[in-house]
């Protein structure tokens, strides 16, 4: 694929970032993608692999060298049809997706991978920008209805496939706005939201509906991770939708925040990052959001180190903190990973994102023993350090700290979906919380109860949004073979 010696003859070309002084200034994004010439050297890198480990690495099974090889000979148009024939919306996975195609890429064993990622980026901007994309509305009616209930990646994913098979798509989202956590829970600088809504009118145009502040069932009862964002005017009850729809499909996202249960935790200044995070994206779209959670001047600590610590961190800054520090309990991990072992799985290695560059202290092998308060708001946190030891964390004696706190945000990763949801339409659950459903053919993504499906979240559990559109994908397959009795729908 691409030339017979790229791979030998060119490097890897990294996309650009603005400069971090004059990108925290806005909330707009910050990426420079690759130009025509820059994404045709990448493409020119990608080997005549006997056996290309980067569609399996790919969770959506992106036809990655043929859409290379198109973007090194200059055919735009067809890189785009082959994209588009595993992924309904490369424009998020160019975006937000950490790329575990150039994780299994065969150049990555011994050399930097071929920039999968930013060919990607660069294709569908193209396709954007040229008038490609376009509506694909279905040329023939089934007379099958077909209830979607969550507006997120795998939500989107299955209404536009199932939609295109010719059922009428009817999608609930509880917020005001499409979305899911793509809309509530990725910061605008990221992933600017007019994304999703030139999908949403691409999916309108294809026949498919959207009823936004609908609630399905009640409102979650877990506790307080289950802080969920919504701003539903209406509920619904499931019995209604199954009366009146073919099969159901939920698709909810996993929302339920993991807690953090340590003396303090009652004092004001300590959030989720869901809490957070949701009401600036709201704040950019033109909501006026009362007593909004603000960092600014404030010495922020956020606790957990994954991407929704690093969406913080980012947020934080462009607030205006006066300090960001992000903890992480797991010890520091290996600056370069060990590709002998690891290859073509993902690996562990330290990572720095965008947001760690414009201004953050990293804390590993740290743990929260308290967090204290003057006149019931936070102040500080007491830490403690901690090794591995017989397969499991133990503290550092001696080693307790005193860090200043204003605000303490929570980003410590998602326990489940909401509760309320699948206990409303009887839902058997798993052990970590999440539908119960399998993926094997005939049966695949289908629940106990009688017309009902899960993907995504809803049935995996947290995940990336390469996973979800997976999982809608195929979902919406399952769907298409329960009323129809076959499906061309792809897997």
């Amino acid at each position: 694929m691409g030339k017979v010696t790229g791979f030998l003859e060119y490097e890897r070309i990294e996309e650009g970032y603005e400069p971090p002084p004059q990108r925290v200034k806005t909330w707009k994004e910050f990426v420079i993608a690759l130009n025509a010439d820059d994404a045709k050297i990448q493409g020119a890198r990608c080997m005549d692999c006997g056996t290309p480990f980067c569609n399996s690495g790919c969770p959506v099974n992106n036809i990655i060298p043929d859409f290379n090889d198109l973007v090194f000979r200059g055919d735009w148009r067809n890189a785009l049809e082959v994209l588009h024939q595993t992924n309904n919306f490369p424009e998020f996975t160019g975006r937000v997706c950490p790329a575990p195609c150039e994780a299994a890429c065969t150049l990555n064993v011994n050399d930097d991978p071929v920039g999968i990622k930013s060919i990607e980026h660069a294709i569908i901007d193209r396709g954007w920008a040229e008038g490609w994309v376009t509506p694909q509305a279905s040329g023939i009616k089934t007379g099958k209805k077909v209830a979607v209930v969550g507006s997120g990646p795998a939500g989107l994913a299955a209404a536009q496939q199932l939609a295109r098979a010719g059922h009428d798509v009817t999608v609930f989202e509880k917020n005001s706005r499409i979305g899911g956590l793509l809309r509530y829970g990725i910061p605008d600088f990221k992933m600017e939201k007019t994304h999703i809504d030139r999908r949403i009118a691409q999916m309108q145009a294809e026949g498919v509906v959207f009823r936004t502040g609908v609630l399905v069932g009640a409102m979650p009862s877990e506790g307080p991770g289950a802080k969920i964002t919504s701003d539903a005017k209406e509920g619904l009850a499931p019995e209604r939708l199954l009366a009146d729809f073919d099969a159901v499909l939920l698709t909810g996202g996993a929302e339920v925040s993991r807690d953090l249960p340590v003396p303090g935790r009652e004092l004001d200044g300590v959030h989720f990052a869901m809490e957070f995070l949701p009401q600036q994206n709201k704040v950019v779209a033109g909501d006026k959001i009362k007593g909004q959670i603000k960092a600014t001047g404030k010495h922020v600590i956020v606790i957990g180190g994954g991407d929704t610590g690093s969406d913080c961190v980012g947020t934080s800054n462009r607030h205006g903190a006066a300090s960001v520090t992000q903890f992480e309990l797991l010890p520091q991990p290996p600056e370069h990973e060990d590709k002998p072992l690891t290859w073509p799985y993902w690996p562990s290695k330290l990572r720095t994102s965008s947001s760690h560059e414009e201004g953050c202290e990293r804390e590993f092998a740290i743990a929260t023993k308290e967090l204290i308060g003057t006149k019931g708001r936070v102040t500080a946190l007491k830490t403690v350090r901690v090794r591995p030891e017989g397969g499991k964390l133990v503290e550092v004696p001696g080693s307790e700290q005193t860090h200043k706190a204003d605000l303490v945000l929570l980003a410590m990763g998602f326990t489940s979906p909401a509760a309320s949801v699948l206990e409303a339409f009887g839902v058997e659950r798993d052990a970590r919380g999440n539908a119960r459903a399998g993926t094997d053919d005939g049966t695949g993504y289908r629940t106990n109860v009688d017309k009902v499906f899960a993907a995504g979240d809803m049935r995996r559990g947290q995940s990336l949004v390469v996973w979800a559109l997976r999982e809608g994908r195929q979902a919406a397959r399952a769907v298409d073979e329960f009323l129809m009795g076959r499906s061309l729908l792809p897997r």
